[in-house]
Parts: C-alpha cells; sequence; structure tokens
C-alpha cells in the first residue's frame, strides 16, 4: 500500500554513493517537499529556495547585456536555472550536472520545475563533470569549445570547504579558480552558492584571482525549526 505522506519516486546507485529522489508531505506547514539525497546527506530540499535563487539574481544583477550567455554548475530540483531564466536578457543557460539521473527527473517531469526548465528552448542540460570542465580548454559547451560566458554560476558542493567529493578540492584553490576565469568573458561574474557562513578567507582568494570579490549573506526563516538561517553567496568579476 503507498504511503501517501511519503514516496521514494527514483533511486539510482553513482560512483559518490546512493542517490534518491523523495517526495514527502511536510504536515506542520500543509505542502509537499521534494527532496534529494546522496546517501543520507540532503542535497536539495524544495523547502528551502533562497539562497539558490539569489545565487541567480545577485550574479546576473550586475550585468546590462541585451543577451547573456550563462552557465549554471549543479542542476539539482533546478530553482537556480529558473532564476537565471526569469531574466529577460538571459540568451542562453547551460546547466551542468554530473549525476544523469538528475538531468532524467527533469526531463521525466518527476520534480516541479522539470517540465519548465526542459521545455525553455534557452535552456540546455549538459551531462559532465562541472569541476573538469572548468579545469579543461574546452570548457562548458560541447558544441562550441572554450565559448566564453557572462556569468558562471555554481551550486555543487555544501561549501569550499565541506565537498562532496574530495576531487573537487583544486577547483577551489587559487590555480583552479584562475582557470575558470578562462571561460568568463571579460567583466563577467563567478558566483558561488555555500550552506556556510561568509568565510573571510576564501574571499580573499577570490580577490586575488579576480577583479573585486565579495561575500553575500543570505538570511531567510526557516520554518520547521522557526528561525532565521544564514547561507552565502560569493560573487567575483574578472577583470576587464
Amino acid at each position: 500500500m503507498t504511503n501517501p505522506l511519503f514516496q521514494e519516486l527514483d533511486y539510482r546507485d553513482t560512483p559518490i554513493g546512493g542517490l534518491s529522489l523523495r517526495r514527502r508531505r511536510e504536515l506542520k506547514l500543509g505542502v509537499d517537499v521534494f527532496e534529494i539525497k546522496l546517501g543520507d546527506e540532503f542535497l536539495m530540499s524544495s523547502l528551502f529556495t533562497a539562497s539558490e535563487i539569489a545565487l541567480a539574481d545577485l550574479g546576473l544583477a550586475g550585468l546590462t547585456g541585451p543577451a547573456l550567455n550563462v552557465v549554471v554548475g549543479g542542476l539539482g530540483l533546478g530553482y537556480t536555472a529558473q532564476a537565471v531564466l526569469a531574466h529577460g536578457n538571459v540568451a542562453s543557460l547551460i546547466v551542468v550536472d554530473a549525476l544523469e539521473a538528475v538531468i532524467d527527473w527533469h526531463r521525466q517531469g518527476l520534480v516541479p520545475l522539470g517540465h519548465e526548465l526542459s521545455n525553455d528552448p534557452r535552456c540546455r542540460f549538459v551531462h559532465g563533470d562541472f569541476f573538469k570542465l572548468a579545469a579543461s580548454a574546452t570548457g562548458f559547451d560541447p558544441d562550441a569549445p572554450g565559448r566564453q560566458f557572462d556569468a558562471v554560476l555554481v551550486d555543487i558542493d555544501h561549501s569550499p570547504q565541506a565537498l562532496l567529493d574530495a576531487g573537487n578540492a583544486a577547483f577551489y584553490g587559487e590555480a583552479g579558480l584562475k582557470r575558470l576565469t578562462a571561460h568568463l568573458k571579460p567583466g563577467g561574474v563567478f558566483g558561488l552558492w555555500s550552506n556556510d557562513l561568509p568565510d573571510p578567507g576564501f574571499t580573499a582568494r577570490l580577490g586575488r584571482v579576480f577583479a573585486d570579490a565579495r561575500a553575500e549573506p543570505v538570511t531567510f526563516h526557516n520554518p520547521l525549526q522557526d528561525r532565521p538561517f544564514t547561507q552565502t553567496v560569493y560573487l567575483a568579476n574578472k577583470r576587464p
């Protein structure tokens, strides 16, 4: 008998652990919550999306071009991608995700924003390792090697210190960040989501690679704990 309060919509084995998509009824709030878990870790919840949306809005706020080209690293439940596409001057969006299941869930409409993103002609999903593509000369667009973008916005690891895979660590060092700049247009924006409070050390590291850098705290109300919670969006601009 199906439990109307909980349903595992899909489960996949991946190289970094078991990945599951689940829907549960949050009785306290009277809403359905979609969650992605990797093993016992929560990767994404539809209940907490403020900072994922802020990553897009803050990252694109200073870009005034009429036809922006954007990369989002990490699809998750699609809230950052949706917020990017809400900007009328975005001409194209590539969303890179290493987990094929997450892309499948969107294409199959198993997640709330799946059909919206899949049917937007500006949006394209790329199955690949964002960190390897960032370190490569060819970059993020398999159809246009070496293509540069107006913004690269990343929401994959929990923070620059709390990684889903230890192999991602090189990206957050100065050399890795320097390699990323090759994929940005002059004056382009790098944005990074973090579950933690601002880290002055990482902000300083960004400042040594980019023309300027800052950490923007994003505070929202946690309805389950009935208290405010703060995450961080890091922003940096490539030299013009």
